[in-house]
C-alpha cells in the first residue's frame, strides 16, 4: 500500500507517531499533518492566505493549515504518488455521534473521499493523554489492509473509535451507526477583570445517548466501533413531506 497519514492533533502527536510505526512495516508512508493542534476545525479549507509546508524528515511534512489543507496539499503537490489510502489520526479523544461534524480528524478522511481515495478516521477514546495508541494503530493497520483488499462502497469512509485499552482487553470490532449527543449546559459565561463578558464553548462534560447499535453503545462496552459515513446530508425520508409544502 501507499498511504498518506494525517491528523488534527499536530505533526508531533503521539497518535500519529503510533500510526507511522505500525504502517511503516507494511506500507509506503508519507505524513502530511498540521504544524500545531487543529482540533474541532471541521472541514475548513484555507483560502485567504498561502500555505507553507516544511519538510521535517524523509516523507514527513508539516503544514501551517488545517487537516483538510494537508490532504489537499499532500495529494496535489507534496506526494510523488496517488495514495491507495488516507488514514487520519489517531485522534486523542473520541469522535462519536454528532461530534463528527466538528472533527478535523473526520474531515481529513472526508476530503480524501471527495477525491476518490479510500479513507479511515481513527480516534482513541480517552480523556487523558492516552495509553494505548499502539493497540489502536495495530487494529487500524489490519482494517486498512482489508479496505485495500476489498475496497469501500462509493462515497463512503470509515470512522473508527477505539477504547483506551490494551489490545488483549479490546472486544471484537462492531460495525455501528452514528450516535447522538445529549446537549446541555455547554457555554460558560463569565466576566473578565475589566468587566467584559467572555464565553467558553464546550467545557461541560456532555453525554451520549445509549442507542443500541450506535458508536457510543459499542465503545461504552469495550468494543471497537467502525462506522461507515458519507457526505450526502440529504434527508431523503423528508423529501415527499417537503414537496407537499406550497413553496413560493
Amino acid at each position: 500500500m501507499k498511504v498518506l497519514l494525517t491528523n488534527d492533533d499536530g505533526v508531533h502527536a503521539a497518535g500519529l507517531a503510533a500510526l507511522v510505526t505500525a504502517f511503516s512495516a507494511a506500507a509506503d508512508v508519507v505524513v502530511v499533518a498540521p504544524d500545531r493542534e487543529r482540533s474541532a476545525i471541521a472541514h475548513a479549507l484555507t483560502l485567504h492566505h498561502p500555505l507553507r509546508a516544511a519538510r521535517i524528515s524523509d516523507n514527513v511534512y508539516s503544514v501551517d493549515g488545517t487537516p483538510t489543507d494537508c490532504v489537499n496539499l499532500g495529494i496535489h503537490s507534496l506526494l510523488t504518488f496517488k495514495p491507495d489510502l488516507v488514514v487520519s489520526g489517531i485522534n486523542r479523544g473520541s469522535n462519536l455521534g454528532d461530534d463528527v461534524t466538528y472533527s478535523g480528524t473526520v474531515a481529513a478522511a472526508m476530503e480524501a473521499t471527495l477525491m476518490g481515495i479510500p479513507a479511515i478516521a481513527v480516534s482513541l477514546v480517552t480523556r487523558s493523554e492516552g495509553d494505548n495508541y499502539a493497540a489502536a494503530a495495530t487494529f487500524t493497520l489490519r482494517l486498512a489492509q482489508t479496505v485495500h483488499e476489498k475496497g469501500l462502497p462509493q462515497d463512503t469512509f470509515l470512522n473508527v473509535n477505539v477504547p483506551d485499552l490494551p489490545e488483549a482487553q479490546l472486544l471484537p470490532p462492531l460495525v455501528t451507526t452514528q450516535g447522538r449527543r445529549s446537549y446541555e449546559g455547554t457555554i460558560v459565561d463569565k466576566v473578565d477583570p475589566r468587566g467584559r463578558n467572555y464565553y467558553w464553548i464546550g467545557t461541560a462534560d456532555l453525554s451520549f445517548q445509549d442507542i443500541p447499535g450506535s458508536d457510543y453503545h459499542a465503545i461504552s462496552r469495550g468494543h471497537i466501533s467502525v462506522t461507515p459515513l458519507h457526505f450526502d446530508l440529504t434527508n431523503y425520508a423528508s423529501l415527499d413531506h417537503l414537496k407537499g409544502w406550497e413553496l413560493r
